[in-house]
């Protein structure tokens, strides 16, 4: 059983729709604690060691049947800049205004950790396009409060879905888990 290191709700509807037996665990760690200038290393940094802390911690009387633990981190790269979320709503509009029109690069780091096999890595990338806004546009999905939760400020599984022209590459990666990545990743671990 695979035991997820995160507190996203949207990677854990992932993996019930995928019907992927998981349970989670938060790992706790401090993610201001962790830096990269280079965010596609940044995320697999932030990956490893939510992975490494949970696994760290595994109580065999607790945790039986638990193979591996899963953990990730995304971020939004639009021009150079790396967006996590927004810290407020403020920051969102302005980001926003200028995302709209253009794209950017949704950055995951994945980190699958077992006994004995060590760690899987990855970085996994989907560039991102969006539609063209009005300010009430995004003044109203703003106010939803969905943009508030989501590294890069939208959440494509939600409202934020009708804002986005059109994406390249996974589409799961962008909700903050590549399904196939994960995919190849365990049958590896099964395999080894």
């Amino acid at each position: 059983m695979l035991l997820l290191a995160s507190a996203s709700p949207a990677r854990r509807r992932l993996l019930e729709q995928a019907a992927i037996p998981h349970r989670v665990r938060v790992s706790g760690v401090d993610e201001s604690t962790i830096h990269d200038q280079d965010p596609r290393a940044l995320v697999q940094k932030l990956a490893f060691a939510k992975a490494s802390a949970v696994q760290s911690c595994l109580d065999p009387s607790v945790d039986g049947g638990i193979t591996a633990v899963l953990g990730c981190d995304s971020v939004f790269v639009f021009e150079g800049e790396v967006f996590g979320k927004p810290a407020d709503a403020k920051e969102a509009i302005d980001r926003w205004q200028r995302m709209a029109g253009g794209s950017g690069e949704l950055l995951t780091g994945h980190c699958l950790v077992a006994d004995g096999l060590g760690a899987t890595m990855a970085c996994v990338s989907t560039v991102v396009q969006f539609a063209a806004l009005r300010l009430g546009e995004i003044e109203a999905y703003v106010a939803s409060g969905e943009p508030l939760n989501c590294a890069g400020g939208f959440a494509l599984e939600g409202r934020g879905g009708l804002l986005i022209r059109g994406l390249n590459g996974c589409y799961s990666n962008v909700i903050g888990l590549s399904l196939p990545w994960l995919r190849t990743a365990l049958e590896d671990h099964c395999a080894g």
